[in-house]
């Protein structure tokens, strides 16, 4: 069989340890990565620093291994990727394709939420702006390999976004584009609270003149509330312990098949049947709650 050029990645940012919800992001990237012959990478997507916990970056990549969850290759760390950033900046700016922007959130409030394009053309400096992309083509819709056809908010998908902060910080749709970009990476699966920006980021690739990658868009995990869990919502982390209940949960919410005896297998032969029995075809489009973790 000749080498698959399919590349995958899970992308966590260290803002906290993974929980359920990350579990369930993770094994689907790795499980289509794998089930494709292809390349599985790890990014840690380390640029904002308020929202950053210390050590949690370390922790991610250890819950991973005690996972089974290996990947390809080295660590990509974002904070490492400053100069590549700057680089495309510096080409949006040269092509025209950038400009300043004093707006506030309260100002945008008050356009009705989107950004109406009010700097544009006023040519101001650097000094307490954000950098917006002149949106010379936007996305209105993409096709997701899971839930087909998507089709955006006009408004939003037409809006000059930011790429880089007021504060200094780079824009993660920004930093996204250019790393996947840079990895190779031909599909992105991931949860689907980021559907919404995902119009921008393939807008951003048609501008920089790159092929954009496809993408699955996994169900989220919601707690008894309704809502997804997450590190802000305090989602407990992944147990420390015995990994393969955890695994099996996420596989029975992916509505994957369940190898029988799964108790007597170790975590990489769980893993190697999920990988055989994989099918995308079968995953739920709709988030819903966390079932009760096997037992052992």
């Amino acid at each position: 069989m000749p080498e698959s050029t399919y590349t995958g990645r899970f992308a966590p940012s260290p803002s906290g340890e993974l929980h359920f919800g990350s579990l369930i992001a993770a094994l689907g990237s790795y499980l289509q990565a794998r089930a494709q012959h292809g390349t599985w990478l790890v990014r840690i997507e380390d640029i904002d620093p308020p929202r950053e916990v210390p050590g949690a970056a370390e922790s991610i990549l250890r819950q991973l291994e005690h996972y089974g969850l290996h990947w390809d290759g080295e660590v990509l760390w974002q904070s490492q990727r400053h100069d590549a950033y700057r680089a495309a900046l510096d080409w949006l700016s040269q092509q025209g394709l950038s400009y300043y922007c004093t707006c506030t959130r309260a100002h945008i409030h008050s356009m009705g939420g989107v950004y109406n394009g009010h700097c544009r053309d006023l040519h101001l400096g650097p000094q307490n702006a954000a950098l917006r992309l002149r949106q010379q083509q936007p996305v209105l819709r993409f096709y997701d390999k899971l839930r087909g056809e998507i089709v955006a908010d006009e408004a939003l998908a037409r809006e000059d976004f930011i790429i880089h902060r007021r504060d200094g910080l780079f824009a993660y749709n920004l930093a996204v584009v250019v790393d996947d970009h840079f990895q190779g990476v031909t599909e992105i699966v991931r949860g689907a609270d980021l559907i919404e920006p995902t119009v921008r980021q393939i807008s951003l690739y048609h501008h920089f003149g790159w092929q954009a990658p496809d993408y699955i868009h996994l169900p989220l995990a919601l707690n008894s509330d309704g809502n997804k869990l997450s590190k802000q919502n305090h989602a407990p982390m992944l147990p420390k312990g015995d990994p393969r209940p955890a695994l099996i949960n996420a596989l029975q919410f992916l509505n994957q098949d369940i190898v029988k005896g799964w108790q007597d297998l170790r975590v990489d032969e769980l893993l190697k049947n999920a990988v055989a029995n994989w099918k995308l075809s079968t995953v739920p489009e709709i988030q819903h709650s966390q079932t009760r973790l096997a037992e052992l």
